[in-house]
């Protein structure tokens, strides 16, 4: 079965360009974003792990922890780094797990049982292998967005849907369709009406009975 929001990401131990980790133990007490590349030396990936090192300050403000997968070896990794920084101006200032022997893409779903690892295996091989996994300090799934190898992921929304997350883990609400950082956010459906006038004594805004909008606490 694919794994699902809510079910526990999968343990593991590998290999890191920052040595060996056992995945549950790395996480502590953080969030995390685990995000995978089919292969070293390919373009669109090369970009993005360029901007996750730019962005990593944004991801630790938030007590976010990134680590990358590629279906290559570490010593390759970091070959590779000395290209990101060429193409990005950053290298990677997060781990990369190696996982030549597609362990960790298989225990993630994101390559089927039955993919060989003894052959040598192309990035279209490996093509699956682009999926996001963000993480909660609970070790359970709390978003997953799978991208093909031609379009490139939007890191800011990395960003915004983890800030929904860190809201709504805290607090019984919601965040609407496009919602930033200082929008109104919805009282969640698990909230009856009096218990919504007691935690809001100032009322809210109802444009439909099951839509109840509130000023984003602070």
């Amino acid at each position: 079965m694919p794994l699902a929001i809510n079910s526990t990401a999968p343990n593991f131990t590998a290999h890191t360009t920052e040595g060996m980790i056992w995945f549950h133990n790395w996480i502590g007490d953080a969030w995390c974003v685990l995000f995978s590349h089919p292969k070293d030396f390919t373009p669109v990936c090369t970009t993005e792990a360029g901007v996750m090192a730019r962005m990593k300050p944004e991801f630790d403000r938030r007590g976010v922890k990134i680590i990358g997968l590629s279906l290559d070896k570490v010593e390759d990794h970091s070959r590779w780094s000395d290209d990101i920084r060429t193409a990005t101006g950053h290298a990677p200032n997060y781990p990369l797990i190696g996982d030549v022997d597609l362990k960790v893409a298989k225990l993630y779903d994101m390559l089927p049982a039955a993919a060989d690892e003894t052959v040598a295996r192309t990035a279209m091989d490996n093509a699956t292998a682009r999926t996001l996994f963000v993480i909660g300090p609970d070790k359970q799934i709390k978003l997953t967005l799978s991208y093909p190898m031609t379009t490139g992921r939007d890191f800011n929304e990395i960003l915004r849907a983890i800030d929904s997350l860190q809201l709504t883990a805290r607090q019984q609400l919601a965040t609407p369709a496009n919602w930033q950082q200082g929008d109104k956010v919805a009282i969640a459906s698990s909230v009856s009406d009096t218990e919504a006038r007691a935690r809001f004594p100032g009322g809210w805004e109802a444009p439909v009975p099951y839509l109840r909008l509130v000023e984003m606490p602070a």
